[in-house]
């Protein structure tokens, strides 16, 4: 007969069950598995699900208690409204954590909701500062934020690529918007006009009206915060314009479904990422095997999910308990050696010492360039 166990701390009552010598941990994943960013959504739940699997492998005992880990995988459809769904969701099957979720324009607000819940939120990819910086002590990430990405990639475009006027477009998301804002900050700074600042949505695919009054401002360069679903048809149309300026994006539009989505017209563009490239990564190599053999290719954000997981399972280790209560000051307080980097948190709970990589599409293939 299996009766439940259940931890308590501070009225909140994170659901472990099990038998007299075994726990059952729910771990909640979040991201968007259907409509256009369904690829990135898999990926991070794919690195999850790695994550926990390797987990229950180790015959890892907390509380005095032989644990398995569950993954309990919900689609929030890259909507904030789903988002907060979701969250509500998990807060009521009472998980002991939330790996997520992708983007920056769910996850803000879904934090507000593991906050309420006492559920600790290591988000593997939403990268916009409000995000960690609304303070609530729950909500973590294990990757640079927009504020180190923006700078970074206005110190390449005017450093490395030489542009001396720039125009920008973003999708009017958390994300995209926030990270445009952050790079027309640096990039001003850095001495470089900004002759065009344009708009669109995450759903568009027509950009031909915002490319050509950006045409008319014979910029040197185009920046566009927002995903690849978008930034993909946006690089072909600008071929077609025949637009004479090189084109630059963040993380959201670094896939390799960019380059497949784009085709020929990718090429020479490029982009960032947070971290360091996946074979410089600490422990890239092997994951990159294990990975590719069940789940196939890597699109962006896979070993950071993985990291995600297994900072908050080794949290759980070290606090002897998976009430997040228990193990969140264990966690703001963590060295855990990662896939990606040793990870360690700041007192807003992002990633101290996040690095960004810049690269360009050659042939099909994402290179590192700076």
């Amino acid at each position: 007969m299996v009766s439940p166990l259940l931890l308590t701390g501070c009225g909140k009552s994170p659901s472990v069950s099990g038998s007299n010598d075994s726990i059952t941990i729910k771990i909640g994943s979040a991201a968007p598995l259907t409509g256009s960013q369904a690829h990135l959504g898999k990926d991070n739940e794919s690195g999850a699900r790695l994550a926990v699997d390797d987990a229950n492998t180790q015959n890892i005992v907390i509380g005095g208690k032989k644990a398995h880990f569950e993954l309990m995988s919900e689609d929030d459809a890259a909507d904030p409204k789903t988002g907060t769904i979701v969250a509500q969701k998990f807060a009521d099957a009472k998980v002991n954590g939330v790996v997520g979720h992708l983007n920056s324009g769910t996850s803000i607000p879904a934090s507000r909701v593991y906050s309420e819940a006492g559920i600790v939120q290591i988000s593997p990819s939403a990268t916009s500062p409000k995000y960690t910086h609304q303070g609530f002590k729950t909500a973590f990430r294990v990757m640079a934020n927009d504020e180190q990405q923006g700078h970074v990639l206005a110190q390449f475009a005017t450093d490395a690529l030489k542009a001396k006027s720039v125009a920008i477009i973003d999708d009017a998301t958390a994300y995209g918007q926030g990270l445009a804002d952050e790079f027309e900050k640096a990039v001003k700074a850095s001495g470089a006009a900004v002759v065009a600042r344009e708009h669109t949505d995450d759903h568009g695919t027509d950009f031909l009206a915002i490319l050509t009054r950006v045409k008319s401002k014979n910029a040197d360069l185009i920046f566009y915060g927002g995903m690849d679903a978008q930034s993909a048809p946006m690089v072909r149309q600008i071929k077609t314009l025949k637009i004479n300026a090189r084109f630059l994006t963040g993380d959201g539009s670094c896939s390799h479904e960019f380059a497949q989505l784009a085709g020929d017209a990718a090429e020479g563009s490029y982009c960032s990422l947070p971290g360091v490239p996946l074979e410089l990564m600490p422990k890239g190599a092997d994951f990159k095997q294990r990975f590719n053999a069940q789940y196939g290719d890597i699109q962006d954000y896979a070993p950071y999910a993985y990291d995600a997981v297994g900072v908050m399972i080794a949290a759980m280790r070290a606090a002897d308990s998976a009430d997040p209560v228990k193990y969140q000051s264990t966690l703001a307080h963590i060295s855990y050696p990662g896939v990606t980097a040793t990870i360690a948190f700041d007192d807003n709970g992002d990633l101290k010492g996040g690095l960004v990589t810049l690269y360009q599409w050659q042939k099909g293939q994402k290179v590192p360039v700076k």
